[in-house]
């Protein structure tokens, strides 16, 4: 089948190139997906620079969220069910294995293109906004890179779930897309101090940060007594200063996550709780996913070069 390898085994967006690899085969509870699209997101390009190897058992391909039909069934699945799926790698093929338990079903009206870009996003922002941070109707979720997959998100799951959300980004156009989204507030930190904007609007239940760097002084300024700071990465920096007394005086909880290196069966019941909770969202047209742009498969580097300039505001996506 064709796959997208990175040549050298590592180095830039141009050394994604098609090739020809064995179609994969699904082992106990697996089931076999031919893929009509792949979701493209920041990891991919962590990985094909050599800093995000897959974890155990996972393949060397890049991709983690695909859509299309299911080949060779199991669990609920059978052949010619159309799926979703969240994968640990080998979402940029022809055909991708994955536990059956870690695909949903298409939502009704979808296309594989729409359904390709949820898997990842979703669950993302359901372990992290909700299950981590708590956010609860009536609170308010800040979420920097508002325009980013995530944000794009991260925004209108806030909304459903009846929260009020103040997104961040950098420059007007992106800052007046987040309002497009669905942000109550947005802020061009190019211009703008989003601590002080968040203390005007009665500050941050939940804060969703995926910056780091010297952004988490201001979110400790920007967080509500009680609230909770959630990492899902650090793009502005690894290393943060932690100021006890302040974390101590807001009473503030400071976690974060990774998705893709939970096992199966921690996946399993994350995938359950997103059918029941947010897939009811998707059906009401509370929530669907924003694609900037889509490529073929054999251009997946031009995916990766558009994500690494900055210019998409939610997601892309791989056809086949």
């Amino acid at each position: 089948m064709t796959a997208i390898a990175v040549e050298g085994g590592r180095g830039p967006a141009e050394a994604l190139k098609a090739a020809q690899i064995a179609r994969p085969v699904p082992g106990p509870g697996q089931i076999l997906i031919k893929v009509e699209a792949a979701g493209v997101n920041r990891p991919d390009l962590i990985q094909r620079m050599g800093a995000y190897p897959p974890p155990p058992g996972a393949p060397d391909t890049l991709g983690l969220e695909v859509a299309g039909e299911v080949v060779e069934g199991a669990g609920r699945w059978k052949p010619g069910d159309r799926v979703c799926a969240l994968l640990g790698g080998g979402g940029y093929a022809e055909y991708a294995v994955v536990d059956a338990r870690h695909a949903l079903p298409i939502p009704a009206g979808f296309t594989a293109v729409e359904a390709a870009a949820l898997p990842e996003t979703v669950f993302t922002v359901f372990a992290n906004v909700f299950e981590h941070g708590g956010l609860k109707a009536g609170e308010t979720l800040m979420v920097h890179g508002a325009t980013s997959g995530i944000g794009a998100t991260a925004i209108p799951m806030a909304k459903a779930a009846g929260a009020r959300v103040i997104g961040t980004s950098r420059g007007a156009a992106k800052t007046a897309e987040a309002l497009k989204l669905g942000a109550d507030v947005a802020v061009d930190v190019t211009a703008q101090d989003f601590a002080e904007i968040a203390k005007t609007e009665g500050g941050c239940d939940v804060i969703l940060d995926m910056v780091g760097g010297d952004y988490f002084s201001k979110d400790l300024d920007a967080i509500k007594t009680g609230g909770r700071i959630v990492f899902i990465a650090a793009q502005g920096g690894g290393e943060v200063p932690l100021q006890i007394f302040r974390l101590m005086q807001k009473r503030a909880v400071v976690t974060g996550s990774t998705l893709r290196p939970r096992d199966a069966d921690e996946k399993a019941r994350l995938a359950a709780a997103v059918e029941a909770t947010v897939w009811p969202w998707i059906a009401a047209g509370k929530l669907k996913p924003v694609i900037d742009r889509t490529y073929p498969l054999a251009q997946a580097g031009e995916a990766h070069a558009a994500l690494e300039r900055g210019e998409v505001v939610g997601k892309v996506v791989l056809t086949l």
